[in-house]
């Protein structure tokens, strides 16, 4: 069962489209690759790689066009894209878990987040931003340090909504609630693949007491839809 939402953000002044697939079980949004939309993960396959859970009612999965990983593949000015994964944070909160929990008609459920390349990134900051709405974050083949593509003086938009940048200085209720959820990071050692990004996510999630598992794939899963459909339905059998 495949349904699509969409509505106006005030907040990003565009439209923002969410697409579900599934009927019931733990809702999982996945983030899109960087300048993917909402049915991105339907394309590559990604759904179908689920379908075993999705029938049985295990999950539910969601998925957002793409919006500041789209700014940062059409290098647009970083001030407008810092500023877009700043307030992506305010958007999951304010419009995407609510219409989250009116679909599961559960007011109180935690998604999952999911996400490959820098759709890692979009789940592990939402993670790290919101603990009081999700609960477990999967990042697949992640770019987490996306400082260099914006510029050595990036702006202050970006500071606060990347972990690498913005934990290390974290305290405080938000860390409490952060050290009661849960990151798995999860990497090939492939072509395109950077475990390095990984491990140093994994450190500063660690520094800060934040629970986490580094998953190091082979050599012969690479930075690719193939590695993907073969990572998340594994850890969503074990985690949703």
């Amino acid at each position: 069962m495949k349904a699509v939402e969409t509505w106006h953000s005030d907040r990003l002044h565009r439209e923002v489209r969410l697409v579900r697939w599934g009927a019931v079980g733990t809702p999982v949004l996945v983030f899109p690759t960087a300048g993917g939309d909402a049915e991105e993960i339907e394309r590559f396959q990604l759904v179908e790689a689920l379908s075993g859970l999705l029938a049985s009612g295990r999950i539910k999965v969601y998925s957002l066009d793409s919006i500041a990983g789209r700014s940062l593949v059409e290098r647009q000015d970083p001030e407008h894209t810092s500023w877009l994964f700043n307030v992506l944070a305010s958007v999951l909160r304010d419009e995407v878990v609510p219409a989250i929990r009116a679909d599961c008609d559960d007011q109180a459920i935690e998604p999952i987040l999911a996400g490959a390349s820098i759709g890692a990134f979009n789940a592990v900051a939402a993670l790290c931003r919101l603990p009081d709405l999700f609960r477990v974050a999967i990042g697949m083949s992640g770019t987490y340090d996306l400082s260099s593509q914006l510029g050595t003086q990036f702006p202050d938009d970006f500071h606060y909504s990347s972990p690498i940048h913005f934990l290390p200085g974290l305290e405080g209720g938000q860390l409490e609630q952060l050290r009661r959820r849960f990151v798995v990071l999860a990497t090939g050692s492939g072509d395109w693949e950077d475990p390095g990004q990984t491990w140093a996510m994994a450190h500063i999630l660690g520094s800060k007491g934040i629970p986490n598992r580094v998953d190091l794939w082979s050599q012969g899963h690479h930075h690719d839809w193939a590695t993907w459909r073969e990572m998340l339905p594994l850890y969503l059998d074990d985690l949703a």
